[in-house]
């Protein structure tokens, strides 16, 4: 079997994978969630009017902390919803998943010894291994 041939069979059992599946499930109903999805809606018309004002040569600074104040409080709302929660914990088990398996094979395509080469866990497996690129 070729290198791509089993890329795409690893993408297979990621696709199995219970964090995968779970991560999902998530999205699905964070997309099917009205009133998570109306917030985001109003968020992304929040930013868009700090970033108009924003670019303006003559901004008004009281409208800008005002659209600011507002982004952080509703931002604040729908990350504490409890589907987006879900969401959050689940990407970040995703995340950490792929990490791993990032780590894996660029350890791999260094060199090491696929059986036993370890991705460092400290900081969760999201920076592919090598503790030396992020300072965690």
């Amino acid at each position: 079997m070729d290198v791509i041939s089993l890329a795409r069979e690893l993408g297979k059992a990621i696709q199995e994978d219970e964090r995968y599946l779970a991560f999902r499930l998530a999205a699905q109903q964070n997309d099917g969630d009205a009133e998570l999805q109306s917030m985001i809606g109003e968020l992304n018309l929040i930013r868009a009017q700090y970033n108009a004002e924003n670019g303006k040569k003559d901004k008004d600074e009281e409208k800008l902390e005002a659209l600011s104040e507002s982004f952080s409080n509703l931002y604040n709302k729908i990350m504490a919803t409890p589907s987006m929660a879900a969401f959050t914990a689940a990407k970040r088990e995703m995340d950490g998943m792929m990490g791993e398996i990032n780590g894996i094979l660029r350890l791999c395509a260094e060199g090491e010894d696929p059986d036993t080469c370890e991705v460092a866990q400290d900081c969760g497996g999201t920076c592919g291994g090598d503790c030396g690129g992020c300072g965690e």
